[in-house]
């Protein structure tokens, strides 16, 4: 695959393969200085004819970046915006390594303040689902609804989250972006076809001076150093971002959200039928949803989960 002309080049294919017809959004880069020094990146959508603030806010999960979105939001035809989590798309790594929820929540609370002008309706996947919570908790007023996909506090980390372990374990730099793509393709990422994949390499890589391409998100070095370490003393399991991202803390958060909730799940995804009935038995009056899809739903039935969000952010 050629490099694009620019980041939302690839829109047109990304409508055709979906089968969505219609202008096409416009997209536009953000960045935002932090305190510390550090930046956050987001993408803002805007649909053709109109300059409406974002009313749908989308924190993805670990190892990917904000333009994993990109086709949910082409079916959501809404202003919206993308925000690249800290250490991982655009945005920069943290010295501390510290990915949990409630330590990137800030950074994601100071990009809604900054780049929309209301409550938003607040979806995240994965490791974004949990950040979602602790923003709803720590900043009720930044969020009209909340959104989690295919996560809770409770998955067992062994199970289907092992999955994200094992795939950044290998190699942190490769001779090529194809190396790349057959390992995603491998392990039954990318969006199921190699354009697809493809696609989503080329966001969450870069290619060093040297010529090897690597990933551009933190999580993939962390993930590979931990596993380089090998079993814990005792023979347990060494501490890992994977497991780091769980716990009680997400249940806490959820609890504290006064905002009405609604967890998607994958049918394929990571998220069991006993996770989500103790899902519904922390957060009484939530829906649960299924959709046909694997862990990352907004790649796998993009427009199904447009429209649905469409459906929610209408309610306002």
């Amino acid at each position: 695959m050629s490099d694009p002309i620019d980041e939302f080049s690839f829109l047109p294919d990304q409508a055709a393969d979906a089968g969505l017809d219609g202008p096409l959004p416009r997209g536009e880069r953000l960045t935002l200085p932090l305190p510390d020094g550090r930046t956050l990146s987001g993408l803002r959508w805007t649909p053709e004819g109109t300059d409406a603030a974002p009313r749908v806010t989308f924190v993805h999960g670990a190892g990917l970046n904000a333009h994993t979105w990109d086709t949910t939001i082409l079916a959501l035809g809404l202003p919206a915006l993308a925000i690249d989590l800290p250490g991982h798309g655009d945005s920069s790594w943290r010295d501390d390594f510290a990915y949990v929820a409630r330590v990137l929540a800030p950074d994601v609370a100071a990009g809604i303040e900054a780049w929309t002008a209301g409550p938003q309706l607040l979806v995240g996947q994965s490791l974004g689902g949990l950040t979602a919570a602790a923003v709803a908790a720590s900043h009720p007023e930044l969020v009209r609804e909340l959104v989690v996909i295919d996560i809770t506090p409770g998955v067992d980390p062994s199970a289907g989250p092992s999955q994200i372990r094992e795939f950044f374990a290998g190699p942190t730099d490769w001779a090529s972006r194809d190396e790349l793509v057959d390992r995603a393709l491998a392990f039954g990422l990318g969006g199921g076809t190699r354009r697809k994949a493809a696609r989503g390499v080329y966001f969450n890589s870069r290619v060093r001076p040297d010529g090897r391409v690597e990933w551009k998100h933190h999580f993939a070095h962390l993930a590979a150093a931990a596993a380089a370490t090998g079993p814990a003393p005792g023979g347990g399991a060494p501490d890992d971002a994977v497991s780091a991202v769980l716990g009680e803390a997400g249940w806490q958060d959820l609890a504290a959200t006064s905002a009405p909730t609604t967890l998607i799940r994958g049918e394929r995804g990571y998220v069991t039928d006993a996770d989500a009935e103790e899902f519904s038995r922390r957060r009484p009056g939530a829906d649960v949803v299924v959709l046909p899809a694997g862990h990352n739903v907004q790649e796998d039935a993009p427009q199904q989960l447009g429209e649905l969000l469409r459906g929610l952010a209408g309610n306002d």
